[in-house]
């Protein structure tokens, strides 16, 4: 599991500890992983694996007058060009019959700061559809766009939001059950 030491990491990790052994990922754990370095991601396969769950590299709020080109190839290589990245890797090492869960994000509620996030989120979501139709092997992919989440908001000061636990929940589903080239937006 990539991503496991943020607010939605942490919270998918607990949900699916119970029923799975998971190998939590990130730059500082024994395995390392950074989604803006594809090659950094074939250690992740070293042992069989029926599932790979990705919630890394959040898209940072940021207006587009103020965006430079190099913030933007670097949320595209992070987001984007790494999941895509992990999925290849993935297809070629998962067990027969395994689960790719992505994170998506926020693109179904727009904020001002949020183009280059939903650029990169529908990107992902027509790539989870399109790469269901040719994964190898009886192999399912699928993402989750949480949104905004209730603690984040409340932490600001704001309220609204779906709660970290429905997010959760739903990569569970997804990684437990039959569903592919879907992209859950959990409410």
């Amino acid at each position: 599991m990539l991503g496991a030491t943020g607010l939605v990491g942490r919270a998918v990790a607990a949900a699916l500890e119970p029923r799975h052994d998971l190998v939590r990922v990130s730059r500082t754990s024994p395995v390392r992983a950074d989604l803006a370095d594809p090659a950094s991601l074939d250690a992740l396969f070293e042992t069989a694996a029926d599932a790979v769950v990705c919630c890394a590299a959040n898209v940072p709020l940021r207006p587009l007058a103020e965006l430079t080109d190099a913030q933007v190839l670097d949320d595209l290589r992070a987001k984007l060009l790494g999941q895509v990245a992990l999925v290849r890797r993935a297809a070629a090492r998962l067990n027969d019959g395994g689960s790719i869960t992505l994170t998506g994000g926020t693109f179904t509620e727009p904020v001002p700061g949020s183009g280059l996030g939903a650029l990169v989120n529908a990107g992902l979501e027509g790539f989870v559809r399109s790469a269901a139709a040719e994964l190898p092997r009886g192999l399912r992919i699928n993402a989750v766009s949480p949104g905004w989440i209730s603690e984040t908001l409340a932490a600001m000061g704001r309220t609204g939001g779906t709660p970290v636990a429905v997010v959760a929940e739903a990569y569970r589903a997804l990684v437990e059950g039959d569903a592919t080239g879907t992209t859950v937006v959990p409410r």
